[in-house]
This record gives C-alpha cells, structure tokens and sequence, in this order.
C-alpha cells in the first residue's frame, strides 16, 4: 500500500518519459538493430546456462541506455540485468530507492542472437520498488507501449495518433489462452503444471517477456504465470497490463514489487479470471 511508504508515488513528466522513449530509440539504432544477424560466436556468451546468453548488443545497449538515464536523473538508482548480472547487491537497492530505473536491454536475447525478430527492449521506473511508468520497445517496427500510474497504455509509432489498449475479456479456464514459462518453473513442479496445461485453450511461451506483455495488454493473449521474477522482465509489463484494464499480482496475492526476489506472478484480463487461475495454479503455493 503507498499509506506505508515515505512520499506519495508521483509518475515521472511528459517530458521527461518522452526524453526517456527517445534515448531507447537511439539506443536501438546505435547499438542493437546493426547487430542484428550481424553477430559472431565472439559476440555471444553464456551467462547461467546455455539458454541464458548475452550478446556484445545487450551489453553496449546498457552502457548507453545507463548513461542516459544516468545524465537526465542523476540521483536515481539504475538496474540493468546485465550489471545485476556482475553485481547482485544492485537488485535488493530497488525497493528502498525513491527512483529507480529498471533495464532490460536487449529482452529476448536467445531470439535476438538466433536471427529471430522477436525481441525488445524494457524500461521501467519505479519508486520505492511500485512501477509508476512502464515502456515495452519493439525495435524491429520502431513502436513502444507505455503506461503509467495516471496513464493508460498506448500503442504509439513514430507517425500517427498513439492507440489505446485494453486486454481480452477473460472467461473460463478451458477458453483461455497464455504463456506459461514451464521450463523456467523448479523441476519438482514441473510435471505437475505440464499436466494441466491440457485444460486450456493454448499455452506456450515466447522467450521474451516484452512480447508477452505487448500480445496481453493488446488482447491477444489472456494470461501469464511466471516463476522467475525478474524485475528486468515485469516491472514495466505488469503495470502496461494493468492500466490495460487487467489484473497481474503475485500468486499468493500480494502486490507486486520489483523488490520481490521469490514467487509467482499472474496476469490476467479481469478479477475473476484471475482468481480461477490462481484456483487452478494453487498447488504452486505449497511449497
């Protein structure tokens, strides 16, 4: 509840969230978009696993997306993975700053670094851990969702009126289509959750978070459940659904935090299919 916190949450000014789409413009032009089908087995790595890469575009999309930030906000706190990467204290600073920028650079690398164009880039800023604005980048087509605490979440391109959004209309359990990230989840529970993916409609994952949260705040999709919460990958996409008109917390009905380490994140359309997916997803709550 922001009752408990230290000042009331405020979103960030016109202009400085349109200074903020401007640089990850710029970034992806400089940085991401030249690489693209341009890397060589020099220019990418392995970070945890073999499915967990980095490419030499995420790590110079950060550098110049942090000195941005860092030039326009200079006291504010700036998370990107990569650096979370080599310095993990940097992640558990978010939910005490009262500014804090959260970065994904290149979300998707594993497509990105395989030739597929289903990538993008993430922005989130929040205070005291609370989004309060939130930017989902496709660089390939050059548009971007955002959305903030007074905002709804608009399709904008570079020409042309921004276009508002709003989710799907939810409905029962075998109806619903959504991305459940199986083979992130622990494998004791794996099997489990594999055998009710049958009771849906369709379930599958894109190995990119910014994607997932574009189709949903857009209707395409109904839901999404997350094991990993990672708030490069939902600070900024939770809150887009949200202002959508959807409802994303954490499985065990807390409110989001990007400060939050461990757990279960559910997106969905309205209240009540939120809750029958939480019914049907119980038994991750065990644990």
């Amino acid at each position: 509840m922001t009752d408990s916190l230290p000042i009331p949450l405020t979103s960030l000014s016109t202009a400085q969230k349109t200074a903020l789409i401007n640089l990850v413009r710029r970034t992806a032009k400089a940085e991401i978009m030249p690489r693209f089908r341009n890397l060589g087995h020099a220019d990418i790595s392995a970070k945890s696993s073999p499915y967990d890469l980095v490419t030499e575009a995420d790590l110079a999309a950060e550098a110049m997306l942090a000195r941005g930030i860092q030039g326009m906000f200079p006291h504010a706190l700036v998370v990107g993975e990569e650096a979370s990467s080599t310095d993990p204290e940097l992640r558990g600073k978010i939910d005490e700053a009262e500014l804090a920028f959260i970065l994904d650079p290149v979300d998707g690398t594993w497509n990105f670094a395989h030739g597929l164009p289903l990538f993008g880039v993430i922005l989130a800023a929040t205070r005291f851990g609370k989004p309060v604005f939130g930017l989902l980048y496709d660089p390939v087509m050059d548009d971007w969702i955002t959305a903030d605490l007074e905002t709804a979440a608009h399709l904008s391109r570079s020409m042309g009126a921004a276009r508002p959004l709003s989710v799907s209309r939810g409905g029962d359990i075998d109806s619903l289509s959504g991305y459940v990230h199986l083979y992130l989840m622990p494998q004791e529970v794996q099997a489990q959750m594999a055998s009710r993916l049958p009771d849906f409609a369709r379930t599958l994952m894109l190995r990119c978070s910014c994607h997932e949260y574009r189709t949903l705040a857009q209707g395409g999709m109904d839901f999404a459940l997350s094991s990993v919460p990672n708030p490069w990958d939902h600070a900024a996409g939770l809150l887009i659904c949200q202002q959508a008109g959807g409802v994303a917390r954490m499985l065990d009905g807390r409110d989001y935090n990007a400060g939050i380490t461990e757990g279960h994140i559910l997106t969905a359309p309205d209240e009540d299919t939120w809750n029958r997916l939480r019914n049907h997803f119980a038994f991750l709550l065990d644990d």
